[in-house]
């Protein structure tokens, strides 16, 4: 269970990085080769972000991942008390990031810069604080952790199923992510891969 919990855990980190990733080289395109704005894709990841950290994987990796860490080891104290407050800062960027998209698609003085240094803050963010928990966290739970710990947090990720990658998710978010998909810097992957194994895992069958 627990390569099965840590698959499931790294898949989530993948999908969020992919569609961060995919935020940047929107708005480098709208900045540097002036490309049109596309407010409704735009839209559609930050309620991605909305809907998948903030509302599942964030709260269960403090729920279970962390919490059974600490039951384990006072070692990851310290960064599981950094990464819940990251946790916190994170709900309020997206926030910011949405009020800041609001203004540009208003017309307002300097709109797209600063919806660009909204994006770039978040995506920065974000990026660091899941390589804090590649680097850092995962390692101390394989370490600690025991079997029974793994199965519930398995159990509990499980139950996830990224929302916006299902395969029998709602067919305007579906043709919206396809999007999201394609928007990779030529040389790095995009999010085929993610969304195929992201299907597989809801419908094992």
């Amino acid at each position: 269970m627990l390569n099965s919990a840590l698959a499931i855990i790294r898949d989530e980190h993948r999908s969020l990085a992919a569609v961060v990733q995919g935020l940047r080289y929107l708005i480098q395109g709208m900045r540097e080769c002036h490309a049109k704005s596309d407010f409704k894709l735009l839209r559609a990841m930050i309620c991605y972000f909305e809907e998948f950290p903030e509302k599942l994987h964030h709260p269960k990796e403090d729920a279970y991942l962390f919490a059974s860490l600490r039951r384990r080891t006072d070692e990851a104290d310290r960064v599981i008390a950094e990464l819940e407050q990251q946790h916190i800062s994170a709900a309020r960027d997206v926030r910011n990031l949405e009020f800041a998209l609001d203004r540009y698609e208003a017309g307002k003085p300097g709109g797209l810069e600063k919806f660009a240094a909204a994006a770039e803050k978040f995506s920065e963010e974000t990026l660091t604080h899941m390589a804090l928990e590649e680097n850092t966290v995962i390692p101390l739970a394989m370490k600690y952790l025991t079997a029974e710990d793994w199965v519930e947090i398995g159990a509990a990720f499980g139950k996830n199923g990224d929302p916006r990658f299902e395969a029998d998710a709602d067919q305007e978010y579906r043709d919206l992510f396809s999007r999201i998909v394609n928007l990779a810097p030529p040389g790095k992957p995009g999010l085929a891969g993610i969304q195929k194994r992201q299907a597989g895992r809801s419908h094992p069958d």
